[in-house]
């Protein structure tokens, strides 16, 4: 089965004069563009992304990344649908008079501790419950990442989907010089009708 989604993402450090023109990325977010890696940024902020075959989609992550993980890399974010939209319904006993219902079913990091210079995944697993089976809802993940309190990463992607439950992943690199401490991810899912957020945490050792 083939899904098709639209990403997009942004960032307030960029400044973006039309679909092909110019991006003007501060110092202090240059991490954000060097993140991903995958052509022009104004490319990526416009953000179409084309879904591959098969349960599982592929885009290039875009977002900020500041303070303490400047200089890190967000690679690919993937998407895998778990379920179908009739199975979701029944195992949360959903009635189509509630109206479209999103559900953070799970959020982990893999590894939980990492060393500066590794990889750590944040891994985003939910419910999306919908009048139809049919019905395409656009959905915002959003996910914060902060340390000592400090915003230091905010990749967001808006996509659209059918109903079902699904897992998302954004791999961040970390920069070689990363500080070492507790990092608290936050992650929100959303729709137009309302979301749910989760707390979860890595820590760099």
């Amino acid at each position: 089965m083939k899904h098709g989604f639209i990403a997009a993402f942004t960032l307030a450090a960029f400044t973006i004069t039309s679909l092909t023109g110019c991006v003007t990325v501060s110092e202090e977010h240059k991490g954000a563009a060097k993140g991903a890696g995958y052509g022009a940024a104004a490319g990526a902020i416009a953000g179409a992304v084309l879904a591959g075959e098969g349960s599982r989609t592929k885009g290039a992550v875009f977002g900020g990344l500041a303070g303490a993980l400047i200089g890190g890399l967000i690679g690919n974010y993937t998407i895998d649908r778990k379920s179908t939209a009739e199975q979701t319904a029944a195992r949360y006993n959903y009635q189509p008079a509630s109206g479209t219902m999103v559900r953070i079913e799970n959020v982990s990091t893999t590894p939980t501790s990492v060393n500066a210079g590794e990889k750590v995944e944040i891994q985003t697993t939910y419910a999306l419950l919908t009048p139809s089976a049919s019905d395409q809802t656009n959905v915002t993940e959003s996910v914060e990442i902060r340390y000592g309190g400090d915003l230091v990463g905010n990749p967001e992607a808006t996509v659209a989907h059918t109903g079902g439950t699904y897992t998302s992943t954004i791999p961040i690199i970390l920069p070689a010089d990363a500080k070492k401490g507790n990092y608290k991810v936050i992650t929100t899912v959303k729709t137009d009708s309302g979301k749910d957020t989760r707390e979860t945490s890595f820590t760099v050792r």
